[in-house]
């Protein structure tokens, strides 16, 4: 069995907590924001910055959780624990898989969004 995208129980735990209008714009916020994440993550592995790539992924991590982007927390989640060492290890791999995750998780968040 696949996990989902999104955790629809997550989502609407989010919702009920913040509202649905206001889950819809921290949703805008997070598809905003991330892509720059992501970036900060390969620009923190080019210039061998421990500390900005920890921080990066310990935001994608965060913001996956919240919004029940459960693959994308726990491959964040990797980063964020193994940082730079096991990423310069496995080449750009672990990175390429996170950025194939957001794809999926913006495209399920930006559905949910104007649906």
């Amino acid at each position: 069995m696949t996990t989902p995208t999104i955790d629809s129980a997550t989502f609407e735990e989010l919702k009920a907590t913040t509202g649905a209008e206001f889950a819809m714009e921290l949703v805008g916020t997070f598809l905003e924001e991330a892509p720059g994440m992501l970036n900060d993550l390969r620009t923190a592995l080019g210039a061998n910055d421990a500390d900005t790539f920890r921080r990066a992924a310990h935001s994608l991590k965060s913001n996956g959780n919240t919004f029940g982007a459960l693959t994308l927390a726990a491959q964040a989640r990797a980063l964020e624990l193994g940082g730079l060492p096991s990423v310069k290890e496995g080449g750009a791999k672990a990175l390429d898989e996170l950025d194939a995750e957001y794809a999926r998780v913006a495209a399920a968040l930006a559905a949910m969004r104007y649906a």
